[in-house]
């Protein structure tokens, strides 16, 4: 379990986007979660990754899954950083979240350290946020944190020193992530881990994403990669660190055996919306 605060902590995520941009889900999840078997209150939830600008991305309202595909054991996507930018979130879906009793974590994604701090900056005052993760690592958008460890370091260090909550960093395994979690003990709170690049996990073979740039693998199929960002992360620095890759219930106890002191469930609610909180309440069930 991660403790974020006194009065904060938590063991499941649902990761950036699972639930949309306020927790609540994707209009196509509602259903589910009307008839109570995809429950947002059993996880610490963290919204779609926020740009400093609104960005058209490859999300389609009307054709969600154009920039989607589910592969075997797993998911591709190519969204893009869809989001309506910061400030329309924080005047007219923060307010929701606000008079919620979710628990919910914030996400950004600048292009530059200067994005970063001024959408930090600007989120000082959402104080019903637990955290603020920043995405350094999103396979579908080009930016300086993506190619620049020291970037990365450098953005961390700048937004912790401006926010209230706990920050922690979103990484992906082209990065070199170890280097820059030991360069951030006693900066960020948590290391969550993102998708894998299709040309990664899939070298020489085009992706069915191709026209929107190849996209990022997540789920059963990219344990490989993300499973061992999670054993050397956890070996190799103090913070800790957020499993991924979660595709059956089983894998909740291997990733915490590698060392992960909390568990993302992503592409997972693509395909099986209904099993993240049927595993933690298996989970609970397990454990005292």
């Amino acid at each position: 379990m991660i403790q974020l605060s006194n009065k904060h902590a938590f063991e499941f995520v649902a990761a950036s986007g699972a639930l949309a941009f306020d927790g609540r889900g994707w209009p196509w999840e509602w259903p589910l979660r009307w008839i109570g078997i995809l429950k947002p209150r059993d996880f610490t939830i963290v919204i779609k990754s926020l740009t400093l600008r609104p960005r058209r991305g490859n999300l389609r309202w009307y054709s969600p899954f154009r920039c989607v595909r589910l592969i075997k054991n797993g998911a591709l996507n190519a969204v893009g950083l869809t989001n309506p930018g910061i400030e329309e979130w924080i005047e007219k879906i923060y307010p929701r979240i606000s008079k919620s009793d979710l628990n919910v974590v914030a996400s950004i994604a600048g292009e530059n350290l200067q994005d970063n701090l001024e959408m930090a900056i600007r989120l000082r005052d959402c104080t019903a946020l637990k955290a603020l993760e920043i995405n350094a690592s999103c396979p579908n958008s080009a930016g300086e944190l993506q190619s620049n460890a020291q970037t990365v370091i450098d953005t961390c260090k700048a937004v912790r020193a401006q926010v209230p909550f706990p920050v922690w960093v979103k990484l992906t395994c082209t990065q070199d992530y170890v280097g820059i979690a030991k360069a951030l003990e006693g900066v960020v709170e948590a290391i969550s881990i993102n998708s894998v690049p299709w040309a990664i996990a899939y070298p020489g073979r085009p992706s069915p994403l191709a026209r929107f740039g190849g996209g990022g693998v997540s789920g059963k199929v990219a344990q490989d990669f993300t499973w061992k960002m999670v054993r050397e992360l956890s070996a190799q620095t103090k913070i800790p660190v957020i499993g991924a890759g979660v595709w059956d219930f089983e894998d909740i106890e291997k990733l915490f055996s590698l060392g992960a002191k909390a568990i993302a469930f992503g592409s997972i609610f693509l395909r099986y919306p209904w099993r993240p909180s049927r595993f933690v309440k298996k989970w609970g069930k397990r454990v005292p």
